[in-house]
């Protein structure tokens, strides 16, 4: 259904969540040209006069914005082998499914797989060339941990990408080796580039084409804006990428930001680049100032249980995070840096928080994930006014990992929300997907439902002190999210936003909140017009 231009549409009947603290529900909007141009009850409102759309008594929500996402490699794992549950339990399995694929596809072709999370596979350990080299040694193979931080090469890959015994670990990074000091195959952070750089380069209309298809898909999840927080400039600009995605049929509101490296050679950008008015726009430059958690790569303190001091990589500096702080500034955009561990929190913090930032609208620095601050960076970060996105899917997705790293009361620390909120941080609630160990990664409701039980899915308590209700997490994901990315006009359904909605087939505000990650989207609406509609669902 696509709206008339000038008509008056009134949407009616609705159990309608706003996001906005003003007017947090009403059962009517009306809706211009795209716009919503009123709402509030319809017995409060006589003069309604134009076409009625009945909403039948759901409950309606602004649509989602997914304020930490990786839509590119989202769409490209849908395309490659899956090694998670309930698809892989063990290496096993994994090295004959790698076996089969090799069997129906030419030598020279690589294989990719994604996903994989050592905590959940029957062995307890990560994959590494030798058990590849039980799939085939004639094609390369490059398996990707869930956390998109690691990956696993068999010694074809290796060969094809000169590591050996005699290569360095590069800055940032770490080439694993055994005893002997051969390489093992797993390349940690910065190390996985000198694989990925000898890798095919998908063409930017094959790039495109997925794009469009996963646009769809986020649909069935209420998902209108997103972001792409590993943006790059070379071999493929993602701008030109994600426009030409845009006329295949990607709908979604995005914002994009490039990482650092790509952007230090040319740090000013044309402002029309900028342009937040435009469906497809640069929102910051990204930096990472550490690695995962579940992947032991986190710069951390005190370290990571084992026994074996490892307090993971710093992966940036002072230096690089002043610079590319000055590049943002200079093009009034954001520096978003991915930082997990203590370490790496308090260097973002402390290098910043006696600074003034630079943009008055929202904030000039963001922290990615956050999970594990202490109370002075909390209270520094607030008084900064940096933000934190954070992603609460991951300690209901990976918590073996967590558990095995950290030990069950550091776990239930991790991701501190509520504190979050209580020190005056601005939060956003993300998914971060497709890094994280789960087969739908990119559900909000997994997230939500995380946040407001802090149980696993195993059924683990992650630290009920951090918890926070329904009506806040679902804040988090709409005007927080906006306020955060700066994606104009979305996030709360008022008068001069845009009526982007989605319709639930059920109360999530009403139902057991260990039943949220169960809601299905029944209708999903950009700009009024309807985009999605549930199979067996009546318009």
């Amino acid at each position: 259904m696509k709206l008339k231009e000038n008509v008056e549409y009134i949407f009616y009947n609705g159990k309608i969540f706003t996001s906005n603290p003003d007017r947090p529900f009403s059962n009517t909007m009306t809706v211009v040209n795209g716009k919503i141009t009123w709402i509030g009850d319809l017995e409060d409102q006589k003069e309604l006069k134009g076409e009625l759309i009945d909403l039948q008594g759901k409950r309606v929500l602004p649509g989602f914005i997914d304020a930490h996402l990786h839509p590119l490699y989202l769409a490209r794992t849908s395309k490659q082998l899956s090694c998670t549950p309930p698809i892989i339990y063990s290496i096993e399995e994994l090295i004959e499914k790698l076996h089969k694929q090799s069997k129906i596809q030419k030598t020279n072709d690589w294989i990719e797989s994604w996903g994989y999370d050592e905590g959940k596979l029957t062995e307890g350990r990560s994959p590494t060339r030798w058990d590849l080299d039980k799939a085939t040694t004639d094609t390369p193979i490059v398996v990707t941990r869930t956390c998109g931080h690691i990956v696993v090469a068999n010694s074809k890959a290796l060969e094809l990408a000169g590591i050996n015994k005699d290569t360095p670990n590069p800055f940032g990074g770490e080439i694993d080796r055994d005893e002997n000091g051969e390489p093992t195959g797993i390349l940690r952070e910065t190390a996985k580039d000198i694989v990925k750089n000898v890798m095919p380069i998908p063409t930017m209309e094959e790039n495109a084409e997925i794009l469009a298809e996963l646009g769809q898909k986020l649909f069935e999840y209420g998902i209108t804006a997103i972001s792409e927080l590993m943006a790059l400039s070379n071999p493929i600009d993602y701008l030109d990428m994600y426009n030409q995605a845009c006329n295949k049929g990607l709908k979604q509101r995005s914002v994009l930001y490039y990482i650092y490296e790509d952007l230090k050679d040319q740090p000013i950008l044309d402002k029309e680049l900028t342009n937040r008015e435009n469906n497809v726009h640069i929102g910051g430059v990204k930096l990472f100032a550490d690695g995962s958690v579940s992947g032991q790569t986190a710069w951390v303190n005190p370290p990571f249980l084992g026994g074996n001091e490892n307090y993971g990589i710093q992966t940036t500096s002072v230096e690089i995070l002043e610079a590319a702080a000055e590049i943002a500034k200079q093009n009034r955009i954001q520096l978003v840096v991915h930082a997990m561990g203590e370490q790496a929190i308090d260097l973002i913090v402390n290098t910043f928080y006696e600074s003034k930032g630079w943009l008055s609208d929202a904030p000039s620095i963001r922290i990615e994930h956050a999970a594990m601050p202490t109370k002075q960076a909390l209270q520094r970060a607030a008084m900064a006014g940096i933000a934190f996105v954070t992603q609460p899917i991951f300690l209901y997705a990976e918590i073996e990992s967590y558990v095995r790293n950290l030990g069950s009361e550091r776990t239930k620390q991790t991701y501190p929300i509520k504190s979050m909120l209580d020190a005056g941080i601005s939060v956003a609630f993300s998914s971060d997907a497709p890094a994280t160990a789960w087969a739908d990664p990119v559900n909000p409701f997994v997230g939500l439902k995380a946040a407001v039980t802090r149980i696993a899915y195993d059924g683990t308590d992650v630290g009920q002190d951090q918890k926070v209700d329904v009506s806040t997490a679902l804040t988090l994901y709409t005007k927080a999210a906006q306020e955060i990315t700066r994606i104009p006009n979305v996030g709360q359904l008022k008068a001069g936003y845009h009526a982007d909605f989605i319709v639930l087939d059920r109360d999530i505000l009403t139902i057991p909140k260990d039943e949220i990650d169960d809601v299905r989207v029944e209708r999903t609406y950009m700009g009024g017009n309807l985009v999605y509609l549930r199979e067996g669902t009546s318009k």
